[in-house]
């Protein structure tokens, strides 16, 4: 099974091939450092399987939903495994709707992304003991339900780095409507700065 690895981390590279290499059925034939270098290497790479971060630096592809659709629309049978740092369940949804095959989170054991090679390559998708935790823990998730689909995101891609005006383009809203979206996320969860907003986003496993 050709495989591309792709992670803004030199040292989880690393490792990913470390892991992948160990496995007899994988063979590494590319590796990128962001969501742009991504894309021009799957373009130029034949692949049978990918492993990526969820989010990366990469201009129009930084934000991790919108990779993983452009990847999904161009490349709709290649399999993808995310081993990444977020602990969100609707985040982790959201990455499964776009056809991700597999999620291990990085904080998991060694073994984890085998066993989601063996899965994947089986036909099945497959979560890390740590995600189905969290998704059988629902209280874990209390707080991030007090706000709607389209809030959640806005705080997601905030906290992603990108701007108001940037997340108005991408999803085609006015500046307005997503200023007043960010807004009442941040009067759900009883938050009045930026700073407190972007702290929640990463200790609630919202971003990574």
């Amino acid at each position: 099974m050709r495989v591309v690895i792709a992670d803004d981390h030199s040292v989880v590279r690393i490792g990913l091939r470390i892991l992948v290499n160990a496995s007899r059925q994988c063979e590494i034939v590319g590796e990128a450092d962001g969501a742009d270098s991504l894309m021009s290497l799957l373009a130029e790479t034949p692949c049978d399987l990918l492993i990526t971060d969820f989010a990366m630096p990469g201009g129009q592809h930084a934000d991790g939903l919108k990779m993983l659709n452009t990847i999904q629309r161009r490349y709709p049978t290649l399999p993808i495994i995310l081993v990444t740092m977020f602990t969100s369940m609707t985040t982790a949804k959201a990455a499964l709707a776009q056809g991700v095959s597999g999620i291990v989170a990085k904080a998991d054991s060694a073994t984890e992304l085998s066993l989601a090679i063996n899965a994947v390559c089986d036909g099945r998708r497959y979560l890390s003991e740590r995600l189905r935790t969290l998704l059988a823990n629902t209280s874990s998730q209390l707080l991030e339900s007090r706000l709607s689909a389209k809030e959640h995101e806005v705080v997601r891609m905030l906290a992603s780095g990108m701007t108001v005006s940037e997340i108005a383009s991408h999803f085609k809203r006015s500046v307005s409507t997503i200023s007043k979206q960010k807004n009442m996320a941040m009067l759900r969860l009883g938050i009045s700065t930026d700073v407190d907003l972007f702290s929640y986003a990463r200790d609630s496993g919202i971003s990574p």
